[in-house]
């Protein structure tokens, strides 16, 4: 029984998860353009959008010590749905509407009542645009590809 409930718990948290590297990586006029289309529940502010900065760590190969890299400037919100459901937002940069999207968005993830309409009419036209845009650069990159070969002398 408690398997089943992990379970459960591991594949929401996975499609959570999911959503918000969709909601990151998208432009904030898209987010905003797609949340028009559904009917969005009344929701209160925990966290006013605001500005902040992240140390960001990185790491000379696979088994270096990890070092500071510098900082960067991200952006967080928090909000309640009416219904209990609380979101988080980041995403990196200046942009406090984003945050507060992102966060009205992983709210209604978790609600049984709005994740379908999330998912349907901001998350897949989002993520569909993801991977064309992906698409069209991997083409382009492949068009100007350069195959190198070297001939082998027999001399030895």
């Amino acid at each position: 029984m408690t398997k089943g409930i992990e379970s459960d718990q591991n594949t929401r948290q996975a499609h959570r998860q999911a959503a918000m590297a969709v909601l990151a990586h998208s432009d904030a006029a898209e987010i905003a353009g797609h949340l028009e289309t559904i009917a969005v529940p009344p929701y209160e502010n925990l966290r006013e959008g605001e500005n902040g900065l992240v140390m960001v760590r990185g790491r000379i190969g696979g088994d270096g010590a990890p070092f500071n890299l510098g900082e960067a400037t991200v952006s967080r919100a928090a909000v309640r749905l009416s219904t209990g459901e609380v979101g988080f937002g980041y995403t990196l940069g200046r942009d406090r509407q984003k945050a507060r999207m992102i966060a009205l968005c992983d709210a209604m993830v978790q609600s049984n009542e709005f994740a379908d309409a999330v998912e349907s009419h901001v998350l897949a036209p989002l993520r569909a645009a993801m991977t064309a845009a992906r698409n069209r650069k991997a083409k382009e990159t492949a068009a100007t590809r350069v195959d190198f070969y070297t001939l082998v002398r027999g001399e030895g």
